[in-house]
């Protein structure tokens, strides 16, 4: 057991879990300055690239050990990673930090109710979708919907970013599996994020997209690795259908973004969906080693 384990073992679990879904939506929140000087791809592709260059130097994956099954399964996670990251941070450049993470949210839960294989579950995303309504407020003809739209496809991405993160995490442990698809993700993002970021770099902009990559993806996947060792992954599952509200919570102390009553009644709807899709959805780990063979922490936005 490491010295960074045993410290965890005096912090209780879920407040792990808490502390990396709080420097998620920080490092998101934080992200705003960024995006408004070298646009929402220019910033995904400094943050990726700036968190890939951490992962590299902690974890030194070797090349040699990679199995040619295990490539596809690799970059698409990579690309799915790039992808989202970049829709999302085009997303909280024209909604509410809190929406967009409602609405992203959309992917992870249904997954979640799909896999529990009873069709009654679905009933969790629909509730989710009416908070989403509620959130957006379509009848006041205030909507913009590209930013919806961009929400949107960030939550296909996580989605499909749980769907391989299932896969690549059978074979691989999750610091080296980040240190081989967080560089991928940062190509990805670089084909649109390298355009718009370019005139507009400086050195106060590379220091400000390494600190927020610590706050996301390093620090979260720290302390998520760290949790998912001392709870199960329904627990877990859970307690993220939390993310939602700490976005709200944090939208409006960091960017002064005040929610309307029903939009509190609609993260509300989208927390409990979210939970309660998660009943039933625990998958088994497929060996009783603790660092290997389990699901990569899904936190990469």
């Amino acid at each position: 057991m490491s010295r960074a384990e045993r410290r965890a073992t005096t912090v209780p679990p879920w407040a792990l879990a808490v502390a990396a879904m709080l420097s998620v939506q920080l490092g998101s929140a934080l992200s705003v300055g960024l995006i408004a000087q070298v646009g929402p791809a220019g910033t995904a592709w400094l943050r990726l690239t700036m968190g890939a260059l951490i992962f590299l130097v902690l974890a030194r994956p070797s090349l040699r050990s990679l199995r040619r099954r295990d490539v596809p399964a690799l970059l698409g996670l990579g690309a799915a990673t790039g992808l989202m990251t970049v829709s999302f941070l085009a997303a909280i450049e024209r909604i509410p930090l809190g929406t967009a993470v409602s609405i992203e949210f959309l992917g992870p839960l249904t997954v979640a109710a799909i896999r529990t294989g009873n069709r009654r579950a679905l009933a969790w995303p629909a509730l989710a979708l009416v908070g989403v309504v509620l959130l957006t407020e379509p009848w006041r003809g205030e909507i913009d919907l590209l930013g919806v739209a961009f929400a949107g496809l960030a939550a296909i991405g996580w989605g499909v970013y749980i769907l391989l993160t299932q896969r690549v995490g059978d074979s691989f442990t999750g610091i080296t599996a980040l240190a081989l698809t967080i560089p991928v993700a940062a190509v990805t993002a670089a084909f649109v994020g390298i355009p718009q970021a370019a005139g507009h770099l400086t050195w106060g902009a590379l220091a400000v997209a390494a600190g927020l990559a610590l706050l996301l993806p390093v620090l979260p996947f720290a302390l998520e690795m760290l949790a998912l060792r001392h709870m199960t992954a329904t627990a877990f599952g859970t307690l993220m259908a939390l993310e939602p509200a700490i976005g709200v919570v944090l939208g409006l102390i960091v960017l002064h973004q005040q929610p309307s009553l029903i939009q509190v009644a609609a993260i509300v709807l989208v927390v409990v969906a979210g939970a309660a899709a998660q009943r039933g959805g625990d998958r088994r780990r497929q060996t009783d080693e603790p660092t290997r063979n389990a699901p990569l922490p899904q936190l990469i936005e």
